[in-house]
């Protein structure tokens, strides 16, 4: 499954900052049982609007690692907390399909 939210930058803030701590926050999380990678994109023509993307092998594996406290992950997304504006799109599971271009392999 994925887990996709919307990131903001206020102004006077570059998106490296986030960048930065979305790294840093990301080595710890990608340790728990089921973490199967995180993403993160820059939106074109709006380079403070980036998207998320953590890979999950299930919406209970992330549950669980989001009902144990992590003191460290928690002070990184405290010490972001200022300067962005996060909003949640979903939680999506793999794709039924994908749909590739002839001679392609996914």
């Amino acid at each position: 499954m994925k887990f996709i939210f919307e990131v903001r930058m206020k102004e006077g803030h570059a998106p490296e900052e986030y960048a930065e701590a979305w790294v840093r926050a990301s080595e710890i999380i990608q340790q728990a049982p089921g973490a199967r990678g995180t993403e993160l994109h820059r939106k074109i023509g709006d380079p403070n609007t980036m998207i998320a993307i953590a890979r999950w092998d299930s919406k209970e594996a992330r549950d669980a690692m989001e009902s144990k406290h992590n003191s460290s992950v928690a002070e990184i997304i405290r010490s972001v907390a200022p300067f962005v504006e996060i909003t949640p799109l979903g939680e999506f599971e793999e794709p039924e399909w994908v749909v590739l271009p002839p001679g392609r392999s996914g």
